[in-house]
């Protein structure tokens, strides 16, 4: 009998160690199923829940390349108990009466994609909304398209510019979550759209718009989430890919060189990260005579605590004490029609033979 006991125990642990959706059925409809990420957002904008949200993101080894040992106790020990309550306050200084701006923002454009696609593609489809650190997890989104019997799956990070820290990241945790399943869907992934026409032409359409609207076309700062330098020399293609994009964009508006700038953003820490920097360049450039700019945010698929704290407040703050006179952002493409229609035809030329 004791045998018997022992014997089930192995097969029960032999048979519940991969998962996925044991209701699957060859007679269920199989819709495509498109994954959609972002970096995330806290729950809320309170210490408490910026110290859960950055402990995941800072605990990143794709993030932070540091050694555990060395990493964690400065983590755990010096950064969180201060940034946690920093962050708090940015983040209260954007927060909406619905939530955080950046989840209002992807669940918009999930939804609207979501109509979109069952427009335009010749078959059922599920688009799912996943964050790198916070909620919805990449775990509960993979959960939903196990429930909806997707069999093919489309992840979509909406990072145009690939980085090992951000895309990269995604992918590791996408993989290590399918690890345990038992049936594996069919997997494509998009690792950058950078020089993808179609957003191109949303940007240029949105520069050309604002300048429409101000009656002016001012000096054009291009401002991307900046990367430590180190990560470059080691093989990152990301600054690559954010002057591919620049260049792109200034180039359908006719912009010479001396109409346009490129910057990196959001630097951390001592270490040397890619430059220009943003703020060290908006307190120079009225020195050169340059007092009125336009800035826009192309890295960003929707509007965050980096573009709406980060860039509209702090910078514009920042630019206006070194001489400068006029400051405008212009917003991220967020769940705008252009967006949403540059977004559905990545997916359908990413599902060609599906």
């Amino acid at each position: 009998m004791i045998g018997l006991n022992h014997k089930s125990l192995v097969f029960k642990i032999m048979t519940t160690r991969f998962e996925g959706n044991s209701n699957y059925s060859h007679d269920n409809p199989v819709p495509l199923g498109i994954l959609l990420t972002n970096l995330g957002t806290p729950d809320a904008p309170t210490p408490k829940a910026l110290r859960r949200y950055l402990a995941e993101f800072l605990a990143d080894p794709r993030v932070v390349e540091i050694p555990k040992p060395i990493w964690w106790p400065i983590l755990y020990g010096l950064i969180l108990p201060f940034r946690a309550k920093r962050s708090a306050k940015l983040y209260q200084k954007i927060w909406t009466d619905q939530g955080s701006p950046l989840l209002l923002h992807m669940q918009q454009l999930r939804d609207k994609l979501q109509i979109y696609l069952e427009q335009q593609l010749e078959q059922p489809v599920t688009v799912v909304l996943a964050m790198r650190y916070g909620k919805p997890s990449i775990a509960q989104a993979i959960n939903q398209l196990s429930k909806a019997n997707v069999q093919k799956v489309l992840v979509l990070p909406l990072y145009p510019q690939y980085a090992s820290a951000t895309t990269g990241s995604t992918f590791v945790a996408i993989t290590k979550i399918l690890n345990r399943w038992r049936f594996l869907p069919a997997l494509r992934f998009i690792n950058h759209y950078a020089d993808f026409t179609p957003y191109i032409d949303a940007l240029v359409s949105a520069v050309k718009t604002h300048w429409q609207a101000t009656s002016k076309q001012r000096h054009l700062l291009f401002s991307f989430h900046g990367i430590p330098k180190r990560s470059q020399l080691a093989g990152d293609p990301y600054y690559c890919y954010c002057h591919k994009t620049a260049k792109l964009v200034a180039e359908k508006l006719e912009l010479s060189p001396e109409q346009w700038t490129l910057v990196f953003q959001s630097r951390f820490g001592k270490a040397e990260w890619l430059q220009p920097y943003c703020d060290k360049t908006l307190e120079q450039l009225p020195s050169k005579g340059v007092t009125e700019i336009d800035i826009l945010c192309p890295g960003f698929a929707v509007d965050c605590l980096e573009t709406l704290e980060e860039i509209a407040l702090q910078n514009r703050e920042l630019f206006f004490a070194s001489g400068g006179k006029v400051f405008n952002y212009i917003p991220a493409l967020n769940a705008s029609e252009a967006h949403i229609k540059v977004l559905g035809q990545l997916v359908q030329h990413q599902t060609q033979g599906w």
